[in-house]
């Protein structure tokens, strides 16, 4: 079970928002408010990976809550947008 409250939490999801410029990163999506640090591997399934910043992408409440169920589908989509963040 995700502990919200818990400090290494907390960290990672500032780490995510912070890198990601505080935005959704939503292909076309500017928007800065009611953000959510998503797991692009998920939390259930890759336990190693909950706290790496390179494994979140900040996302609006709208875009998150689309994909809640389907992040396999969207995976290789979030680590190509964080690659191409590197290339420039």
């Amino acid at each position: 079970m995700r502990d919200f409250n818990n400090n290494q939490y907390k960290q990672w999801r500032k780490a995510v928002y912070k890198r990601d410029n505080f935005h959704c990163r939503w292909p076309n999506c500017s928007i800065k408010t009611k953000l959510n640090a998503h797991h692009i591997k998920t939390w259930a399934n890759y336990p190693a990976l909950r706290f790496t910043v390179e494994n979140g992408i900040t996302l609006c409440k709208y875009h998150h809550k689309m994909i809640k169920g389907m992040e396999d589908i969207y995976e290789a989509i979030f680590l190509k947008i964080l690659a191409d963040d590197r290339l420039q």
